[in-house]
């Protein structure tokens, strides 16, 4: 992490506590649609397993894939930093994926008003997972191959 300039490092642990930030808010969420609970998101709709079985399958995959290996991800940039930022890559992939797939959705079936609390629960994850991805772009050749 040395070969990096200190403003790519201040960035790098912005978006590290951003991702960390983001997945503790996600993991906590999901572990509640798994436990059975019914939540209610900021546009009116609700992820409740029952009524959608969708929403179980995307929280189990949140909870028992993209925390634990957000997570890894985070602590392996201070272990192993090549391996860390390829675990933050895939985490990052995921969190535009999943987040286009629910605000997408949440946009053509809720029409909701757009606030924080549905900014931060819809688009933000993008938001947090392009960054990252842009700043590996950006960063490629000193994080991979140095």
């Amino acid at each position: 992490m040395q070969e990096l300039s200190l403003l790519s490092q201040i960035c790098l642990y912005v978006l590290m506590a951003l991702i960390g930030l983001y997945t503790i808010l996600v993991g906590g969420w999901q572990f509640m649609i798994l436990k059975g609970k019914a939540m209610k998101n900021p546009d009116g709709s609700s992820d409740n397993w029952h009524e959608q079985k969708t929403h179980y399958g995307i929280a189990f995959a949140d909870v028992f894939l993209t925390c634990p290996v957000s997570i890894a991800g985070i602590v392996l940039v201070f272990v192993s930093p090549r391996w860390g930022y390829y675990l933050l890559s895939l985490v990052s992939f995921w969190f535009v994926w999943a987040n286009i797939m629910t605000t997408a959705t949440s946009l053509r079936f809720e029409k909701p008003k757009i606030n924080l609390n549905w900014f931060i629960t819809f688009p933000f994850g993008i938001l947090v997972g392009m960054a990252y991805i842009a700043w590996t772009v950006v960063y490629f050749n000193t994080i991979y191959f140095l």
